[in-house]
């Protein structure tokens, strides 16, 4: 089992190597971008649809009520 680095040692290596690039003038290694994720959006979505209908439902029987009692 490969021991962690501690947060100082990771750090003190990491201002070595960007002291090293700039002495060398390395651009430094891009990082990835994280990809978004797509599921929660689509969810985020149909909830709202499904919060929307209910609401409208919700409404329409509300109006039915109303009329059927004015009768």
């Amino acid at each position: 089992m490969a021991a962690k680095k501690s947060t100082l040692a990771r750090a003190a290596g990491e201002l070595e190597e960007a002291v090293a690039r700039l002495f060398t003038g390395v651009a430094p290694p891009k990082k990835k971008k994280r990809r978004k994720a797509k599921k929660a959006k689509i969810v985020k979505k149909a909830k709202k649809a499904a919060k929307k209908t209910k609401k409208a439902v919700k409404k329409l029987a509300r109006k039915a009520k109303h009329k059927a009692k004015k009768r």
